[in-house]
């Protein structure tokens, strides 16, 4: 958080009070104003999104407890955290901003130091929940996106693609012959080859949108937004052929010398209504099809 400003957003329709809080932050962190719930709601939602929101409650046309209630709302709000920093300060109105979702609660006059040292150590803690967050989307050994990550993006996407009527593709890779290479070249080896599969194959994705994932064992998962059949055959065959680029000896497989992959791909559409299991179905019967076929190849729909 020290090295790349936190982004505040302060909302209060007091000239007096947006200018006080910003002098207060704005060495620190980097400040954004807004003088009513609308222009807040706004600000919000445009990149780049603020880090923690300090908030009013009594202001005009929508106040601080409808502006949470609609942040709160919408998914491309509702995990912005949200101090109230207001007059009222009866125990009744901090609960019911406690309940609407707010992380804190402090009343006016505020005192400096104290808002300050509150803002820091909200932001720090956010911060190290982050990075404990990461880590648990992450893959031990080839440190690339887990089961968990793959399967919590697939629902985001499908809920995007089903609001936009758009398509979605999944590739399901495996290594050929891999418990033959660990037999072979010890479990040392093995995960050595895994790690620099993982990489090869995150390398080969070239959008930020898509992302590439460790399944389980030698299996991958690459998820592809915006990609239609024919876009998501052309990157499993890139990162195919990526793969067996590397020469990586093998010499224990029955379909090449080196290292090779099978990779099964699928598509659907927003409005198809599959499940995540039905789509992971699809995409392993095709890369059995792969498989079944000769292996070190890609095989999508029929």
């Amino acid at each position: 958080m020290t090295q790349n400003k936190a982004r505040i957003l302060i909302v209060d329709d007091e000239k007096m009070n947006l200018k006080a809080l910003a002098d207060l932050l704005k060495d620190t962190y980097t400040v954004m104003l807004a003088k009513s719930g609308e222009q807040a709601l706004n600000l919000a939602i445009d990149p780049p999104q603020p880090d923690l929101i300090l908030l009013d409650v009594v202001m005009p046309e929508m106040d601080g407890y409808e502006v949470i209630k609609q942040l709160k709302q919408d998914e491309r709000t509702n995990q912005i955290p949200v101090i109230f920093v207001t007059t009222l300060g009866s125990s009744e109105d901090e609960e019911l901003g406690l309940k609407l979702g707010a992380v804190d609660y402090i009343t006016k006059p505020v005192s400096p130091p104290i808002v300050r040292m509150r803002i820091h150590n909200y932001l720090n803690l956010m911060h190290k929940h982050k990075l404990l967050d990461q880590l648990a989307h992450l893959d031990g050994l080839t440190e690339i996106p887990n089961r968990r990550c793959f399967e919590e993006h697939f629902h985001k996407e499908c809920s995007r693609i089903a609001r936009n009527e758009g398509v979605l593709s999944i590739a399901m890779l495996d290594i050929d012959f891999f418990k033959q290479y660990n037999d072979y070249y010890g479990h040392q080896m093995g995960d050595r080859a895994l790690e620099t599969v993982a990489k090869t194959m995150i390398q080969s994705l070239k959008r930020p949108a898509d992302l590439g994932a460790r399944y389980g064992g030698e299996e991958f998962v690459m998820l592809l937004p915006e990609t239609n059949a024919e876009g998501a055959l052309d990157v499993a065959e890139r990162v195919r052929a990526a793969i067996a680029a590397l020469k990586i000896p093998h010499v224990t497989s029955q379909v090449a010398d080196n290292i090779t992959v099978s990779i099964g791909v699928t598509s659907v559409q927003g409005n198809c209504g599959c499940s995540l299991e039905k789509v992971l179905e699809i995409a392993d019967h095709n890369l059995y099809r792969a498989k079944h076929s000769g292996r070190n190849r890609v095989v999508g729909d029929s």
